[in-house]
């Protein structure tokens, strides 16, 4: 590490896991059989949910966007990660280092407000099922996706921008394997407290607040499934909410034990596995959730494939 300190000039030194020579090799391993699986499930759903008419709702116009965000919100970080566990150099420039905080954080961020959206989705699905295609019209959809990407591109600009802007006095050294904001601000040589008042204050809008109205929109669709006298109305409610929660549940579940408490999680082991887990694991999770108990995307595949093969 010495030498990575002489020879990376102003670059940043991304400690992560070098503390750990062996559980980096296990860790490149398993990111790349998930950054791998990532690309080929994200971009199946996108090519499935395109090419398959049936497949043409609001929730799979949401799905499409949510993996075209997990591809790129992975394709942000595993790269350069890869590199820092392959070899013994740990660096990463200002620029990519910059790049990767706006990135990463914008992608997060708009992650935050579309599942919430999707949330809103189901309960109009489930409670409002007469008034749904009335609602959740095509022009009106792409209005509130159009809002997620806005938000999460809004607080990058605003949050990255003031996080990199803090005097460093020459420290470059990240207990963290990317550039993230909890991370960079650690590396101040100046009072942070205000910045971690905007921190907080962005976690609220950004996280606390999604999570209050996803459990909202989910109080009222539990309210209506109780009145439901059917079974089959029962499974088919349960399968189309199910699936989303699970995902709402490890997305924000570790994130906001990151974004809530910094101080506790950030330089230490188990922040950065919390890190690991929702910025690697969960975007190679969503894909399998969301289609291993689902009909129809089921149905789509098999009928792409017997149209491939009969032509």
């Amino acid at each position: 590490m010495e030498q990575d300190n002489k020879t990376s000039g102003g670059d940043f030194i991304l400690l992560g896991f070098s503390d750990r020579p062996r559980l980096e090799v296990i860790l490149f391993v398993v990111v790349l059989i998930s950054y791998l699986l990532t690309l080929i499930d994200n971009t199946a759903i996108i090519l499935v949910s395109y090419l398959d008419s049936k497949l043409h709702t609001p929730m799979y116009f949401f799905l499409t966007n949510l993996s075209f965000l997990d591809l790129c919100f992975t394709t942000s970080i595993v790269p350069q990660l890869l590199w820092n566990l392959k070899g013994p150099a740990k660096t990463i420039t200002p620029t990519g280092c910059a790049i990767q905080l706006y990135v990463s954080l914008s992608l997060g961020s708009t992650e935050c407000v579309l599942l919430t959206i999707m949330a809103f989705d189901r309960y109009v699905a489930v409670c409002r099922p007469l008034n749904y295609t009335t609602v959740m019209y095509p022009s009106f959809c792409k209005a509130l996706a159009g809002i997620a990407w806005l938000s999460g591109v809004g607080n990058t600009l605003i949050q990255g921008t003031i996080t990199l802007r803090l005097p460093r006095c020459g420290r470059h050294h990240l207990h963290h394997f990317l550039c993230e904001v909890p991370a960079v601000i650690k590396l101040a040589c100046v009072d942070i407290h205000a910045n971690e008042v905007q921190l907080f204050v962005a976690t609220l809008v950004l996280l606390l607040l999604p999570m209050a109205l996803i459990l909202v929109s989910y109080g009222f669709i539990v309210q209506a499934v109780i009145k439901i006298k059917s079974v089959q109305a029962w499974c088919k409610a349960l399968g189309t909410c199910g699936s989303h929660l699970l995902v709402v549940s490890l997305f924000f579940g570790t994130s906001s034990a990151i974004y809530i408490q910094p101080k506790r999680y950030y330089g230490h082991s188990q922040g950065k596995f919390l890190t690991l887990f929702y910025t690697i694991v969960t975007p190679t999770l969503n894909p399998i959730i969301y289609t291993l108990r689902n009909k129809d995307v089921k149905g789509a595949l098999r009928r792409l494939l017997r149209k491939e093969q009969n032509s």
